[in-house]
């Protein structure tokens, strides 16, 4: 069978150093980014430097030209007050879809786009913290309090059309969407993962505030599990939900026991079968910081 060919954007970031070493051995990579070198300086083997937010979707299509997948990593980082962060979000949301048109122009098969948990965080800032609620479903309504999450749902909406396809009209005047015709266009597979907590723990690194641990035991996700469930979503050959359309939200985390997300349809729909659990791996962490009869961080 031959190799397929992913194209990878934000190709210097951090959630690609993890996914990369896998996905080098597996398919054929193309990688963009609008920089050539990753956080340490050193420059990325067989980058290519594209901005991404250009508008202009057909002056970078060449590089989609031929690829089986693309996994959509690449995000604009915004500064500045909460409520000032608009302006950097709506342009991640831009950049969404301009990768989603150059891959759908170009007839890919399947987009994985990196969501985030954030997507649908007011759910576990306002209710799973205050024990209303157990555990979030990724097809709850996704709410958002901040505009970091609301371009991750956003971004959730507008793969959700590439899925679905779009009519095909006849003229500019788009008479026949507006007399209700259902899509007749292509449509592509779109898997958005809903990122946890992609970092290895240690209390330490969270000023070892219970709170802040126990919420990051329950978001943590490994990089062999991270990777295992990108392949997936780039391979399932069928990933049509209960509606027809190939389209799915999944949550990003490990087999974590005290996990508030769930992973019902990653294990589902992509055959997901996380290897890792917080619990167990940080075992030692936990011991004497949350649990043990000297635990400084108390049980829960």
């Amino acid at each position: 069978m031959p190799r397929k060919r992913v194209l990878i954007t934000g190709a210097t970031g951090y959630i690609a150093s993890l996914l990369m070493p896998a996905l080098r051995e597996r398919y054929d990579l193309v990688l963009i980014d609008a920089k050539a070198e990753n956080r340490k300086g050193e420059r990325v083997e067989g980058i290519s430097v594209v901005d991404l937010v250009d508008p202009n979707w057909a002056g970078y299509k060449e590089h989609f030209q031929g690829v089986d997948a693309v996994v959509h990593l690449a995000w604009k980082p915004r500064s500045g007050a909460p409520i000032e962060h608009f302006g950097t979000e709506k342009q991640n949301v831009e950049m969404a879809y301009n990768v989603l048109r150059a891959a759908y122009e170009a007839g890919v098969h399947r987009a994985v786009v990196a969501s985030s948990n954030h997507a649908a965080d007011w759910y576990e800032h306002n209710q799973i913290h205050a024990r209303d609620l157990d555990v979030v479903d990724p097809y709850m309504l996704p709410l958002s309090d901040n505009f970091y999450g609301w371009a991750k749902a956003t971004y959730e909406h507008v793969g959700f059309l590439f899925a679905c396809g779009f009519p095909v009209v006849r003229d500019d005047s788009g008479e026949e969407w507006l007399l209700g015709a259902e899509p007749s266009g292509p449509r592509m597979g779109v898997v958005m993962v809903r990122i946890g907590h992609p970092q290895e723990l240690h209390p330490d690194n969270y000023g070892n505030d219970p709170q802040v641990f126990k919420r990051v035991l329950g978001a943590y996700v490994s990089a062999r599990d991270l990777t295992q469930l990108v392949i997936k979503a780039i391979e399932t050959p069928d990933i049509e939900n209960e509606n027809g359309i190939p389209w799915h939200v999944v949550y990003g985390i490990s087999d974590n026991t005290r996990a508030f997300w769930s992973l019902a349809n990653a294990r589902r729909v992509l055959g997901y079968k996380p290897q890792d659990d917080s619990e167990v791996k940080f075992r030692d962490h936990i011991d004497g910081f949350i649990t043990g009869e000297s635990a400084t961080g108390g049980v829960g």
